[in-house]
């Protein structure tokens, strides 16, 4: 029997150390993946031969053994490796034409993201077990692996449970896992003769059976979140403006301040959206009308 694929994505809830530690892991990634890709550059130019991502992981293994790259050694051995084997798979697709030429990983404007491996990562009700962000084998120093979810009992944990590809990553406010797992495909047959759904604009979604969802983006709520973020986007480009010396806009403090409150905002207004069309899905799910239910 085929099996699907359940993705789930909850934020963490890190302390201090754990949040210095993560964003650590997370710099080791990118430098792992500009480091392989330019090796794969000056390869190509040199003999135009190929890689593969298993010679450059026994190479960056001879890399660690040195003085000068020994700070490699602080983080997880499959945090590089899975950053290297990522971007061999973005050059490999590039030459088979399936996606443009891949980029180097900038500080600053790429996202922080790394990689958990799916055997040893571990999950409660509660917290889920990093590896490595505590090299220590004291009792106290361990607690720094286990990290807080901000929600419960989402993901399940115990035997027989597999994980597929965790994965660590910060949206600039937030740190968030994203996991898959994988769940028995349904055998349900249709109860019914199914629901017709018409989405749209002016309303979220309107049923056959005369059952109107509206749309969130026109309450209250939403109006004024969206208000109090255009009127923070006038004011950082004001700042902008004033700190801007002829052609280059500086970065300052203050500025920096007013866009984290944007992000804030920002994530208020996804969060709402996102938790009134889960809401609206399972309704119409639960009422038993879709002709097709999926058991997950």
């Amino acid at each position: 029997m085929k099996k699907l694929i359940k993705g789930i994505k909850i934020m963490l809830v890190p302390n201090n150390k754990q949040n210095t530690l993560m964003f650590q892991n997370a710099g080791t990634a990118r430098w792992a993946f500009n480091w392989a890709l330019g090796r794969e550059k000056e390869n190509y130019a040199n003999s135009g031969k190929f890689i593969s991502d298993n010679d450059l992981r026994k190479e960056l293994t001879q890399l660690k053994k040195t003085d000068e790259f020994c700070w490699l050694n602080n983080v997880s051995n499959n945090v590089p490796k899975q950053a290297i084997k990522d971007a061999c798979g973005a050059y490999q697709r590039f030459f088979k034409g399936q996606a443009k030429f891949p980029k180097f990983k900038s500080r600053k404007k790429s996202s922080p993201k790394f990689y958990q491996d799916n055997i040893k990562i571990q999950f409660t009700a509660t917290h889920v077990k990093f590896e490595g962000l505590a090299k220590s084998t004291k009792k106290n120093k361990q607690q720094l692996n286990w990290v807080r979810l901000a929600e419960h009992d989402r993901i399940p944990f115990g035997k027989g449970v597999k994980y597929i590809n965790p994965r660590i990553s910060h949206d600039g406010l937030n740190w968030f896992i994203s996991v898959g797992i994988e769940c028995p495909n349904s055998t349900e047959t249709p109860l019914n003769e199914g629901i017709g759904i018409d989405l749209g604009i002016k309303d979220l979604a309107i049923c056959s059976d005369n059952k109107t969802y509206g749309n969130i983006n026109k309450t209250k709520k939403m109006r004024r979140l969206e208000k109090q973020k255009k009127r923070l986007q006038r004011q950082v480009s004001r700042k902008y403006e004033e700190n801007r010396d002829g052609l280059k806009y500086i970065k300052t403090k203050n500025i920096l301040k007013l866009e984290l409150k944007i992000k804030s905002i920002q994530h208020k207004l996804n969060g709402v959206r996102d938790n009134y069309i889960q809401q609206t899905t399972t309704e119409i799910v639960k009422t038993n009308r879709l002709m097709y239910r999926w058991k997950i």
